[in-house]
């Protein structure tokens, strides 16, 4: 019986692939893609999470996609992170000025978040990458 959590790599086309106008035809060579290769890159310390609201819409996020989340990278200022934040987790685009921590939406219908000593907060990783299915 083939266990069903092992994925074989997938055939990927060295031709891009236009989104404006059309190009000719060009040779193309088979490689092949390997989607844990390409998503995790820390297998041990790496999560899907589902995103769920609008909070990450101007960074391209949208409820429903799937955030791979790697614990094992340090933030740095602009990644995108999961945060643990007041009890619960949220998803935001993180932002150092000075000595002063915000957590940002990427959406104009939500303000800043600054974090203060008082708040109850912690990092819980950087978004690495996004899955999202127009199909199913």
């Amino acid at each position: 019986m083939k266990n069903k959590n092992v994925s074989s790599p997938t055939i990927i086309m060295d031709t891009p692939i236009a989104c404006g106008f059309p190009s000719p035809a060009a040779d193309s060579k088979e490689n092949s893609l390997d989607f844990n290769e390409l998503l995790l890159k820390h297998k041990s310390s790496t999560y899907c999470l589902r995103a769920s609201g609008r909070s990450l819409e101007n960074s391209g996020i949208y409820d429903g996609d799937i955030l791979i989340v790697d614990k094992s990278l340090t933030p740095k200022n602009n990644d995108l992170v999961v945060a643990e934040y007041q009890g619960g987790f949220t998803a935001k685009r993180l932002k150092l000025k000075g000595d002063n921590i915000y957590l940002h939406p990427e959406c104009d219908d939500f303000s800043d978040i600054q974090i203060t000593e008082k708040d109850n907060f912690s990092l819980f990783g950087v978004i690495s990458a996004v899955v999202r299915t127009f199909r199913k």
